[in-house]
């Protein structure tokens, strides 16, 4: 069991026990409901560019759910940065909840209702964040 008692690092911690990289489950989960997104990753060297996308993803999202030191600011210059890049910023937002989803689907039982429901309350405080940003 985890010391933590933030509920989103709790999740990447539970996670992080069970998968050494969550980037392969991620990157499958958006393909899958977001199939346009294949084609915003080149071909040669997207690999590292999601794992880095995800990696930076994921310290916003602690930072944010945390003590807001500063990183999650990138989610606000992300915001503005893939909309110059023509990315929907309903699929900006769309992003953090297939992280969600897979973590949940890594976790299945260790998914509690804490967790859900610090994620739920999450993704809501990112959304509003987000527009407020764009």
């Amino acid at each position: 069991m985890s010391d933590s008692s933030n509920p989103i690092e709790e999740s990447f911690e539970l996670a992080a026990a069970r998968c050494a990289d969550i980037t392969p489950l991620v990157y499958q989960r958006l393909f899958e409901q977001h199939p346009e997104t294949q084609t915003m990753f080149r071909s040669q060297g997207s690999e590292l560019v999601k794992g880095s996308m995800l990696a930076l993803t994921i310290e916003a999202i602690l930072d944010f759910a945390g003590e807001r030191r500063g990183h999650f600011r990138l989610i606000a210059c992300e915001v503005l940065s893939h909309d110059a890049y023509g990315t929907p910023r309903e699929l900006f937002i769309a992003f953090f909840a297939v992280i969600r989803d897979s973590l949940r689907e890594l976790l299945g039982d260790e998914w509690s209702p804490d967790i859900a429901q610090a994620w739920d309350t999450l993704l809501i405080e990112i959304d509003t964040f987000a527009g407020i940003a764009a």
